[in-house]
């Protein structure tokens, strides 16, 4: 007797990879719209009175519900119950909203208006009106964002379950960075078509954050379809009735030495990567005395190498294995990137050699992202992995909120980036310290970290 076997919907190529494409571009218009207004930290300051810590401020708001109101620990908790659909949907809802204050705070409407007056006189921590309402915008894309990014990584697992999970993990990862790319070039443009205005970069990257809404969308009816696969081909309700999600799980992913090590390891790497973006343009300005608009376009080299390379490097990591290894390399390219930042390019402040050290630093940014992120399956099981992938943005929350604003004071009170670049280079000295131990206590568990992710 003949038994028929069900080709499902990401068993073919096409329909898999159309799926990282839309949910990765979803992410695209949510990076770009995060460093939306990093080339235009001159111009907020020349009109809107900003101060490098009102800017610090501004930059750490994204993370402040994701972190104090524990919004990511509930967002992890929708995901595993309510799935990837409904959770990516209210993910992108939340961005644009956030995205439409943050536009009316920065806007002609807002400023020099009596409300703007009126909230200024609140005096939270000394910011004036628009960088307040500013805030509160970015505080809810920030929800958004973040609970997106925890969402598209389930999405992959989902879809990539014995598949090139690491390569299409890369992919999206890569094209969400080109956001980086498109921001510092395209916001100092935007803003002078726009008459000069800041809020108009705003204004674009909150339409683009809609067009993602429509992308996402379009993802959910082809997940619809594949879960009525898995439905009958009798995998999805297996799943359902052997491991339903329980919140008494989440205790399992606490008691995990791998889990801490490697959320460790995410906090250190990224606190040392994301806020810097958000000073770059102005550090290489004022180092090589150059206009910010120039600033922003060197620094647009950072996503390049990382999002040619990613892809390949998840590629390597499918089929060779060693993402332990490659977490420890990405480190010590970090710590050289920021300590030449620091010491070597305010002694020969040259183009060549800045865009030679953003380049390289975008190698870093290639090798620990693609290795951390597909190893959290291995170390958590699927029916909490989409909390665990949440508690660990929690965590990097937490330093992404604190850095920026110590970034920002620390610049105010030397007039240097010198002591900030220090600072990062000392982010990357600990996460270096913390892969060691990651891949000691992979060796002695066995969690398979450095084995190839392709059965």
């Amino acid at each position: 007797m003949t038994q028929t076997i069900q080709r499902k919907l990401n068993d073919s190529a096409f329909a898999r990879w159309a799926a990282v494409i839309l949910i990765s571009l979803m992410m695209f218009f949510a990076y770009m719209f995060v460093d939306i207004l990093s080339p235009m930290k001159d111009n907020l300051e020349t009109a809107l009175g900003w101060t490098s810590t009102t800017y610090g401020t501004y930059g750490a708001s994204e993370y402040f519900l994701n972190v104090f109101f524990f919004f990511l620990i509930f967002a992890g908790i929708i995901l595993d119950k309510m799935g990837i659909r409904f959770t990516g949907l209210l993910s992108a809802s939340l961005m644009v909203i956030g995205a439409a204050i943050k536009f009316f705070a920065v806007s002609n409407l807002f400023v020099g208006s009596n409300l703007e007056a009126t909230i200024t006189g609140w005096n939270i921590m000394g910011l004036p009106g628009s960088a307040i309402l500013a805030c509160l915008g970015f505080m809810i894309f920030g929800c958004g964002c973040e609970m997106a990014g925890t969402t598209v990584s389930k999405a992959i697992a989902k879809w990539f379950n014995g598949k090139e999970l690491a390569m299409a993990m890369g992919l999206e990862m890569s094209i969400a960075r080109l956001g980086v790319f498109a921001a510092m070039w395209l916001s100092p443009i935007v803003y002078k078509m726009g008459g000069s205005q800041v809020s108009a970069p705003v204004l674009f990257g909150a339409v683009l954050l809609m067009i993602g809404l429509i992308f996402y969308f379009v993802f959910c009816v082809m997940d619809r379809k594949f879960d009525k696969q898995l439905m009958a081909a009798g995998e999805l309700v297996k799943e359902e009735a052997e491991e339903e999600f329980k919140l008494s799980d989440l205790g399992n992913i606490f008691k995990s030495k791998m889990f801490w090590l490697v959320a460790l390891m995410c906090v250190l790497y990224y606190s040392a990567i994301f806020p810097f973006q958000k000073f770059a343009p102005d550090f290489l300005a004022k180092t090589l005395n150059v206009d910010s608009d120039t600033g922003a376009q060197l620094f647009s080299c950072f996503p390049i190498l990382a999002m040619v390379l990613t892809p390949f490097l998840g590629g390597f990591i499918d089929r060779k294995g060693k993402a332990a290894s490659m977490l420890m390399v990405g480190s010590v390219i970090m710590i050289a990137c920021h300590l030449s930042f620091a010491f070597l390019l305010p002694v020969f402040p040259s183009k060549v050699l800045a865009v030679a050290i953003i380049a390289v630093l975008g190698v870093s940014f290639s090798l620990v992202p693609a290795a951390l992120w597909p190893s959290v399956p291995k170390i958590i099981d699927n029916r909490i992995l989409g909390s665990a992938y949440c508690v660990i943005f929690w965590i990097q929350n937490i330093g992404l909120l604190i850095v920026p604003i110590i970034i920002g004071a620390v610049n105010d009170a030397t007039g240097s980036y010198v002591a900030p670049m220090a600072i990062f280079s000392s982010f990357g000295v600990a996460a270096l310290f913390i892969g060691m131990l990651l891949k000691r206590e992979d060796k002695k568990k066995g969690y398979g970290l450095e084995l190839p992710n392709i059965k």
